[in-house]
């Protein structure tokens, strides 16, 4: 089954991968033919695009030098086809290839079949090394992309890793080990302390047990769980050693619900298809009957007004068409304007794994944050501290940190760090035991020490203020010889541009920002509120956050983005329009399942991401119409005959430098 999973999750990224080129035409043609013409450069055949661009360039290049040298090119009537014709197979045959399967399939115009259309005609009116050229410069448009963003995605296999490989079976009080996918619902199970949740459980051990559940929910604080609660698979138990009841086979815990949203996210994105793709559909036909139509229409006319009619005069002025309306320039400069800004981002600490997410994410109107690690730091510290009148709020620091000071929990460790970082002497116990779930007891200085949560002083029957039952906050109290002597709060803290993000957000017009997370709803209330977030929701499990998100993508006029940072964030980041992880602290996981990655972890980099986006779009816009304006006004002066095919090649080398220097203004400008 592990295989059987990983083996679909591979396939469903290569697709994403091949969508996250979408703006390379020909990666986009590629999709209605079964991706014959690859672009994921694994393994051996990693090099090969790069090494036919570079043959034929070589070639091509050679060819104009011994064009020169009249006596090898024109005293031998073969030597000059037959070098570019060599010149043009590593780049050419690919082209004309797809451009044949098309037809096969019913695909008759596409910019593959305007380009084949254009090399022939050139080899037909023996400009060779234009021929060779339009392939040429195609090729290396389109491989601009691949340049840009690497290795768009990779294999989520380490998603796995949240799955147990054995199961202990307890078996007539012996405990046998299994594989999860033997074990029945029913059985019982034993979890050692470090060891993760195989499935799906029912807590049966009296005294309950503490479990990391970031993997699922992001928590940054284990969860206590008592008995007879439900505890899920790919959870960490972090306390004693505990015994569940299976309620769940392993096709249908936790860990693989998560896999399958993965898997199924991936499979459901949209394949965003960029301008230039669907204008091809239209301009190819267009043009390919216009050129068609320059040789039969004067044939026609010179029949009705005779004049002088020669075949082959405009057979060369619809060749020339045909040259002239090759669209290198468009071909060039769209993959290339997003290249820029894909570098652009780079350089900001933003990565886009496809140009198709940086014209996507301009449109975004919703962005919903995950809290923990996204919004805030992932690290807890002491933000309040209050002492009862008998005593002193540094000795009250010091006895907590020293009763923590054996305790590996999250809580724990801040107030050690609080204390060491105000220079404080921490007392040794004498005795120190943790309390599962609770906090620890400790004696210290020949005094009894309890430091941990409100259940801990209820377990002891230490009374304290009551107004602390139903404060939202984290918060540790000390209880000294069984008298409530103060407590603290602490708090993650938000990010230093957190509140500056969201309120420059709003400021691009995104219409709503949400905080998801899987936190107390009172915790993520008071943090969205801290940081101009109207509505916050937590408790939610991960296929919550995908069920939120997938309503959003799917109402009209919405397009939302996902930002996050743990595992338990990766369906929600594949199933969102747009996915941004955290990539400086984030989960490989998180990171390989979205769209962008902040390699800063700096919130404020999704604002600029965004400004890229739009910059970009309009760049690209720009390029798209200027290039027509002038391919239209030198196509009709072609097929007046006042244009030469080397005017023609000139005109379209201008127009691709002109778009070539506006798609650097992206690297140009500040954001």
């Amino acid at each position: 089954m592990t295989e059987n999973i990983d083996n679909n999750s591979k396939a469903n990224l290569k697709d994403d991968h091949d969508l996250n080129h979408g703006t390379c035409l020909c990666h986009d043609h590629c999709h209605d033919h079964d991706h014959k013409h690859e672009h994921n450069h694994e393994h051996s055949g990693r090099w090969e695009p790069y090494v036919g661009v570079a043959i034929s360039m070589a070639l091509l290049i050679a060819g104009l030098i011994l064009d020169h040298f009249h006596d090898f090119m024109t005293n031998t009537i073969w030597a000059k086809p037959l070098w570019y014709f060599v010149a043009i197979i590593p780049v050419g045959f690919p082209v004309v290839k797809e451009a044949i399967e098309g037809v096969a399939q019913k695909d008759y115009f596409n910019e593959l079949t305007l380009m084949s259309i254009a090399c022939i005609g050139a080899f037909c009116i023996g400009e060779y090394a234009e021929a060779v050229g339009v392939m040429l410069f195609y090729c290396i448009g389109e491989n601009l992309q691949d340049l840009a963003v690497g290795k768009a995605a990779r294999d989520i296999s380490k998603l796995l890793e949240i799955k147990a490989d054995k199961a202990r079976v307890i078996i007539n009080g012996e405990a046998i080990i299994k594989k999860p996918e033997d074990v029945e619902v029913g059985d019982i199970i034993e979890v050692y302390p470090g060891e993760r949740v195989p499935l799906d459980g029912k807590m049966l051990s009296q005294e309950g047990g503490m479990f990391d559940t970031s993997a699922l929910t992001g928590e940054s604080v284990p969860r206590e769980i008592d008995k007879d609660e439900e505890v899920m698979a790919g959870m960490i138990s972090t306390g004693s050693t505990v015994r569940l009841q299976v309620t769940n086979p392993l096709s249908e815990s936790a860990v693989s619900r998560i896999l399958d949203l993965v898997k199924n996210a991936q499979a459901k994105k949209a394949k965003s298809e960029v301008f230039i793709r669907k204008f091809a559909r239209i301009y190819t036909p267009v043009v390919t009957l216009m050129a068609f139509l320059v040789v039969v229409v004067p044939f026609f006319i010179s029949m009705l007004h005779p004049f002088h009619y020669v075949f082959s005069e405009w057979l060369y002025r619809a060749l020339v068409f045909l040259v002239i309306s090759c669209p290198c320039a468009l071909v060039i400069s769209v993959p290339l304007s997003y290249f820029a800004g894909i570098g652009a981002a780079s350089r900001k600490g933003v990565l886009f794994k496809g140009g198709n997410f940086l014209e996507t994410i301009r449109n975004i109107n919703v962005i919903a944050f995950d809290k923990t690690g996204t919004l805030t730091t992932g690290k807890f510290n002491i933000e309040k501290v209050v002492a009862s009148s008998d005593i002193e709020p540094d000795k009250m620091i010091s006895l907590m940190a020293a009763g923590e000071s054996q305790s590996s929990h999250p809580l724990a460790k801040a107030i050690v760090n609080y204390a060491n970082l105000k220079g404080l002497r921490l007392p040794s116990p004498t005795f120190m035991k943790e309390i599962s779930g609770k906090g620890t007891n400790a004696t210290i200085e020949g005094h009894s020490i309890l430091v941990g949560n409100l259940k801990l002083l209820e377990s002891k029957n230490i009374s304290y203020p009551a107004e602390l039952k139903d404060n939202p906050s984290t918060i540790v109290a000390l209880a000294v010889d069984g008298i409530f002597a103060g407590y603290v709060v602490l708090s993650d803290m938000p990010k230093a541009d957190s509140k500056a993000t969201v309120s420059d957000l709003h400021k691009l017009g995104i219409e709503k920002v949400v905080m998801l997370s899987g936190d107390r709803k009172e915790i993520v209330a008071r943090y969205a509120s801290k940081l101009g977030i109207k509505e916050g929701l937590g408790e939610l499990m991960p296929q919550d956050k995908a069920d939120y998100v997938e309503k959003i993508a799917k109402s009209p006029g919405k397009k939302i983005a996902f930002v996050g940072d743990g595992i338990n964030d990766a369906p929600v980041l594949a199933i969102s329009n747009v996915g941004v992880a955290m990539g400086g602290l984030g989960s490989d996981a998180a990171i390989e399942s979205a769209d962008v990655v902040i390699q800063t972890d700096k919130p404020s980099r999704l604002v600029t991401a965004i400004k890229i986006g739009r910059f970009t779009h309009k760049i690209v816009i720009e390029n798209i119409v200027g290039a027509l304006i002038i391919k239209v006004a030198i196509l009709t002066l072609g097929v007046l005959g006042l244009a030469s095919l080397w005017a023609a090649v000139f005109a379209d080398v201008g127009v691709t430098m002109l778009a070539v220097l506006n798609s650097m203004r992206i690297f140009w400008k500040k954001y």
